[in-house]
């Protein structure tokens, strides 16, 4: 099988730079081992796939018919072969991470500034969703781990990391400023700005779960949009403290006289699968 791959990948690579020299240079090979490895495929499946000319090299009818099929193929297989480098090497590879904003914003540059101290060539990706998306890419391989609340999906394994405590933001100069802690019934006696995207919002879940209705005046999925709604005395609301860490807004923060939060953790289909790289990273972990 490896010994064909390469015959499709001089194929690919030979029509894609037009010159049986120029795949020979790219590929590391001679050109008359380009050469040879075509027709060794000419003859196995008995179909002409190049015609050569004195305008150069084109596909023949038949190799325009099945080519896309041979690029899909190689390009399958250089992917595969990216992922076990990334499985087993530390000067390079890619780690994917599924999150939130908060920690998009507050955690993960500084784990990922120590880390390139030591590992300068690993690069990232970070996708930024809510918690239902971070869970598919989670469940679906799209991201090797995820930063999530806890609890999630049963067959997850999963690390507590931080209880993010749920504070009550207000304008300065408001009537509830005076409260060390707020009562939560003191909370339905005005406008409520909610954080919510697609009905999925922790403040809500909270509101359930204690029975309270809220007077919710404006619903929107952006914290800093709440925090400049409150700021202009549009409404009160209840956010996560690490949304409102190193925040430009003028506005006030407490505690419920009950306090409430939301658990933050790691969450991995399997940490025994992840690459190298990947686990190495988790050890960074308490450089948030």
């Amino acid at each position: 099988m490896e010994t064909n791959i390469q015959k499709y990948l001089a194929l690919v690579k030979t029509v894609e730079l037009g010159s049986f020299t120029k795949a020979a240079n790219a590929l590391n090979y001679s050109q008359s081992g380009i050469s040879r490895m075509i027709n060794d495929l000419e003859k196995e499946s008995g179909v002409n796939l190049l015609e050569r000319n004195r305008n150069g090299l084109n596909l023949t009818s038949d190799g325009m018919n099945i080519f896309p099929f041979i690029q899909n193929m190689v390009n399958e297989y250089l992917l595969l072969q990216r992922r076990m480098d990334e499985l087993t090497d530390l000067d390079t590879g890619i780690i994917r991470i599924g999150t939130f904003s908060s920690v998009a914003t507050h955690w993960i540059p500084k784990m990922i500034q120590q880390f390139q101290k030591r590992y300068p060539n690993i690069e990232f990706e970070l996708l930024l969703g809510d918690y239902t998306e971070i869970e598919m890419w989670i469940n679906e391989g799209r991201v090797d781990f995820g930063f999530l609340r806890l609890p999630t999906i049963s067959h997850f394994q999963t690390k507590f990391l931080e209880q993010d405590e749920l504070l009550v933001v207000l304008p300065e100069n408001h009537y509830l400023t005076k409260y060390d802690k707020i009562p939560l019934n003191e909370l339905s006696h005005f406008p409520f700005v909610l954080l919510e995207k697609e009905k999925n919002s922790d403040i809500l879940e909270l509101f359930e779960q204690l029975n309270f209705i809220p007077a919710i005046q404006f619903r929107t999925w952006d914290d800093y949009a709440v925090m400049s709604m409150v700021e202009s005395n549009l409404g009160i609301s209840i956010l996560p403290e690490l949304i409102l860490k190193r925040i430009a807004y003028n506005i006030v923060t407490k505690s419920l006289d009950i306090p409430q939060y939301r658990k933050i953790g790691l969450v991995y289909r399997n940490k025994e699968t992840l690459s190298l790289a990947t686990k190495e990273f988790l050890k960074f972990i308490d450089y948030r």
